[in-house]
């Protein structure tokens, strides 16, 4: 019933920018924390940004600060994460995640998982 749903991953040179989305279905973002997190190769699931359920406070990891942001359109039911500046390590799958409560931006803190889009950077 409850069901979130990536899309807007794809190919992007180094440098360059990428939005991906999440539609949530079967319950409403005002009453979910949300999650972006992503696996790269070879790499543990990892948190990325988390927002919480009022939307006003954010958790970033380190190696996005200043280059991904998070937002929502409660009407459209969508959560997005902008990506800008774009590194060959950022080349990952990533997911989107719902949690009842604002807590840690980690895997295990997250109870509901979409089923992940490729993202990959190269030249």
């Amino acid at each position: 019933q409850l069901q979130l749903v990536e899309s807007g991953g794809g190919l992007v040179q180094p440098g360059g920018s990428l939005r991906l989305s999440c539609v949530a279905s079967g319950f409403s973002l005002d009453y979910y924390a949300i999650g972006w997190f992503r696996q790269r190769p070879g790499k543990e699931r990892e948190g990325v940004l988390c927002i919480s359920t009022s939307g006003d406070m954010r958790i970033y990891a380190d190696s996005v600060k200043g280059r991904f942001t998070i937002s929502r359109d409660i009407a459209k039911s969508t959560v997005y994460l902008q990506m800008n500046s774009l590194k060959p390590v950022d080349t990952a799958v990533y997911y989107c995640a719902a949690a009842k409560l604002f807590r840690r931006c980690e895997p295990l803190a997250y109870d509901y998982w979409g089923q992940g889009t490729q993202v990959t950077v190269s030249s």
